[in-house]
């Protein structure tokens, strides 16, 4: 019979409502029930597309002793993480503070009041590898509940106290210098793998706010070394097996420090991250590769990320059945499964074109993937990049252009083949966050990219299906979740930073004020509701919340930025819209809050960085009025597009919106067109530049900035 979890929308919870563990979601009947039962709580937290969560439930929650001993001794709560980062933050904090660190899934053990007292990840069944077993603990614990329960007690409420504490430093008196830039750029160097891109060693994990930090060094200092680092990392990540070389996209991260073995669970916040990434280097280069590298992300994002009305799913696990048990009654799903490859296996479909596929890729006769009996790895090919254009030209002996035509055929023919195995899970909830930072990937390749309106146009219909699904503009707040017709779970800080980040790239691609509009309202929710008066920085939660027990500000930029580096990076680009400074003075007390971080070398928070990067080198407004599509708009437009300019704020304006700006951003009424043409205006600090209806002109201005 199906447990409480049955009727929850998480597909997380949704997946263990058959455990014979009697789970209980988070809330006040778990908490009571765990009161008059005078019993611990075991609480449980992961995600729908988490591998090791996978594990654990399969060797543990599904197991009838196991879920007699936690029945017997415990209440046992579910959380997804991805719908209460709130929750999550908490007892990571403890885990990590206790055992040194932390991940998913994650296992701990609180009182009926919710002071955790014991945790860590994933714990194997029986005692292995150095791990305890997960019925021993339980057992262990329920022992130590009964026989010393106040000491138990004691020591959780002294935990909970240390961590409150911790978590506040104070700010400093000063705005941190551009030494702490200089500083930081030179431990990414010092830690940097210049034989296979990345920094230390493996696992490898994308984090694009390390990339962008350096970009924008590099734009500010014409630092050589800080723009190679990402070009090289870029490119590597991208011909490594870390990318999916048929359907686009990235997974979540390498085993090994070559990007050659992946994790193949796909998340949508990294497939944002990195198109950024990608495109700011195409506009820094020049060069195709990144660009082709950005469109392909985009499109696997389109193709089987996308809700049919816009919004965008949250992932892809890195679990399914192997195509070669397909239809078997009681098939196991192994890690990678939907993207392996046997050697015999591509020549039927591909014909003439299969040599040269399987040389482009490394594929090998008896496989290229590690032995792995766990994921049934052997045999099999892992697709990466082997060799160049050039090379399988001259073996082959066809021309680079016959060897390009090949392989666009060979990776068509085989998504399709691929397209009939049994598909990885997906996790089909929408979240506010990553569709914010989705938002701003497809609206910048809007601008950056050839054909851009297409891109912009889906970066219109996910905002539009925020809107409809996420927004209550009675209270003007947000929800974190939509899922089979349902929103849920209010929003947190990193939910309005987010959305504001993308809406603001959204503007600055189709000059539509209502985005700017709304935009502004979300800033005016989150300061209200979420803004440190004290020490500045916004809190993660309103603290409304008694069910959580701190109130925490995030101070890491991790795989998803903190919500104060995306919040800090909003308002110094509302700040150079509006020219209000509120604005302003907020910028400077978030940069003061982290002042004691980023003094010795800031690598913990460098999305913050890149945000006090930009507010260094000083941030200029671009704004083109024309009417859109018009050739003479879109000639300047394409002037803004061919060079990176990463500390300008970009406001196309069309005549009849013009009006509509008066209000925001009443400095735009004077800049008219001249002469009935398209006229482009350089502005710092409000101050503009002669307008000019001449590209050749505007291009030379762009480039005293």
């Amino acid at each position: 019979m199906a447990n409480r979890l049955a009727s929850e929308q998480s597909p997380y919870l949704l997946q263990h409502k058959d455990n014979p563990v009697d789970w209980y979601p988070w809330g006040d009947a778990a908490f009571e029930a765990a009161r008059a039962g005078g019993k611990p709580i075991f609480l449980s937290i992961g995600y729908s597309t988490c591998h090791w969560c996978h594990v654990m439930e399969h060797e543990s929650f599904e197991n009838a002793q196991v879920a007699e001993v936690l029945n017997r001794h415990f209440v046992s709560i579910k959380v997804d993480r991805e719908e209460r980062p709130d929750v999550d933050r908490v007892y990571m904090t403890f885990v990590q503070a206790t055992t040194g660190s932390g991940g998913w899934p994650m296992s701990v053990w609180l009182t009926p009041d919710l002071k955790p007292f014991y945790g860590g990840t994933y714990f194997p069944p029986t005692s292995r590898w150095g791990r305890p077993g997960f019925t021993e603990i339980l057992e262990e614990i329920a022992r130590a509940w009964n026989g010393e329960r106040h000491k138990v007690v004691e020591s959780a409420t002294m935990i909970v106290e240390r961590l409150r504490s911790a978590g506040h430093h104070g700010a400093a008196s000063e705005l941190p210098g551009t030494h702490a830039l200089e500083t930081t750029v030179g431990e990414f160097a010092s830690s940097f793998d210049q034989r296979r891109g990345g920094f230390g060693g493996a696992p490898k994990f994308p984090r694009p706010s390390e990339l962008l930090f350096l970009l924008r060094e590099h734009a500010r200092t014409g630092s050589t070394s800080a723009r190679d680092m990402v070009l090289f990392t870029l490119r590597a990540m991208a011909l490594g097996g870390m990318r999916d070389h048929l359907g686009g996209g990235f997974h979540r991260y390498s085993v090994d420090a070559d990007w050659r073995v992946p994790h193949f669970e796909k998340m949508l916040y990294d497939q944002a991250q990195l198109t950024l990434a990608y495109l700011e280097a195409a506009q820094l280069t020049g060069e195709p590769f990144y660009a082709e590298v950005a469109a392909d992300t985009l499109e696997y994002v389109r193709r089987d990320l996308t809700h049919p009305d816009g919004g965008f799913y949250s992932a892809e696990d890195a679990d399914s059945i192997p195509p070669e048990h397909a239809g078997q009654p009681g098939a196991h799903k192994s890690e990678g499964a939907f993207y392996l490859w046997r050697h015999d296996e591509v020549g039927p479909p591909l014909g003439d074109d299969a040599d040269i596929f399987r040389m482009r890729y490394g594929m090998m006769a008896d496989g290229n993937a590690p032995f792995d009996p766990q994921n049934e790895f052997t045999g099999k090919n892992l697709l990466y990049t082997a060799r160049s254009l050039g090379d399988i030209a001259t073996l082959t002996g066809r021309s680079p252009e016959d060897v390009m035509a090949a392989l666009a055929r060979a990776r068509a023919t085989l998504l399709q083949v691929r397209a009939s195995r049994p598909r990885p899970h997906l996790d089909d909830k929408v979240i506010t966050a990553w569709n914010g930072s989705m938002i701003a990937a497809f609206a910048r390749a809007g601008r950056v990219l050839p054909g851009g309106g297409r891109y912009v146009a889906d970066g219109q219909r996910a905002a539009a299906f925020v809107r409809i699904h996420l927004w209550r503009a009675r209270t003007a707040t947000l929800v974190r979740r939509f899922r089979e017709g349902q929103s849920g779970v209010d929003a947190y800080a990193e939910d309005y930073t987010y959305l504001i980040f993308g809406l603001l790239e959204l503007f600055q691609a189709d000059g539509n004020p209502a985005w700017l509009e709304w935009a502004l309202t979300l800033q005016n929710t989150l300061d209200d509701h979420f803004w440190d008066a004290e020490e500045g920085g916004w809190f993660s939660t309103t603290g409304r919340d008694p069910s959580v027990l701190l109130r925490l500000k995030e101070d890491y930029d991790g795989a998803e930025p903190a919500a104060s580096s995306v919040g800090v990076m909003n308002l110094l680009t509302l700040a150079h819209l509006t020219g209000s400074p509120e604005m302003a003075e907020r910028v400077e007390q978030v940069f003061r809050m982290f002042g004691p971080r980023v003094q010795g070398g800031g690598r913990t928070v460098p999305m913050l960085l890149g945000a006090l990067s930009l507010y260094s080198a000083g941030i200029a407004q671009i704004v083109v009025v024309g009417e859109p599509g018009a050739p003479d708009t879109t000639a300047l437009m394409e002037v803004v597009r061919q060079r990176y300019l990463p500390n300008a704020v970009v406001v196309p304006v069309a005549p009849s919106h013009q009006p509509s700006f008066a209000l925001a951003l009443p400095w735009i009424d004077g800049l008219k067109l001249r002469g009935g043409h398209a006229t482009a205006y350089v502005c710092q600090d409000f101050t503009c530049d002669v307008p000019t209806t001449s590209p050749a002109e505007f291009a030379a201005q762009l480039e005293e900035l």
